[in-house]
């Protein structure tokens, strides 16, 4: 009896060890994935005089969208969005849904990283409100980067 006992005693250990071999693994890539944290300026349209932040940390393959807006007004739901393209020319069709923007405040966390977002040509963007969608308040244009920055900053000195 004190054989099969050992035997999963030992078993036990040696699968705790790799589990925990894992979760440091990803943790690690988690860290190693690029930004933790960009802040978006979120800039006031249509003489709005709504403007502020959007907050997107890195939430291993989500991004947590965290925006605050100045000029909000009080009670009124705001939607909002990641649309592709720039606050100058943008597309129409939201590409991710975010919680609507209440007295100022939104909390969303989108099904995509944030080195994703980063990637893409995206704009964060508020409307005046659910009856009015077509006019919009307050966006701002997503970066890219730190790591795109560093690469053209090799090819400047390279030449």
């Amino acid at each position: 009896m004190k054989l099969p006992l050992t035997a999963a005693l030992v078993a036990g250990l040696a699968f705790g060890g790799l589990a925990f071999a894992q979760d440091k693994a990803k943790t690690e890539k988690k860290k190693s994935d690029g930004a933790k944290s960009v802040t978006v300026k979120l800039s006031q349209q249509n003489n709005s005089k709504e403007s502020g932040t959007a907050k997107l940390t890195a939430a291993g393959d989500k991004t947590k969208v965290e925006m605050s807006i100045k000029g909000a007004p009080k009670g009124v739901s705001q939607p909002a969005h990641i649309h592709e393209g720039s606050c100058a020319k943008l597309d129409p069709k939201p590409k991710y849904a975010l919680q609507n923007v209440v007295d100022g405040k939104s909390t969303t966390e989108v099904p995509v990283s944030i080195s994703e977002l980063q990637k893409g040509n995206l704009a964060i963007n508020v409307h005046k409100s659910a009856e009015d969608v077509k006019t919009y308040v307050a966006c701002g244009d997503i970066k890219g980067g730190g790591g795109s920055a560093e690469k053209k900053s090799t090819k400047k000195m390279e030449k």
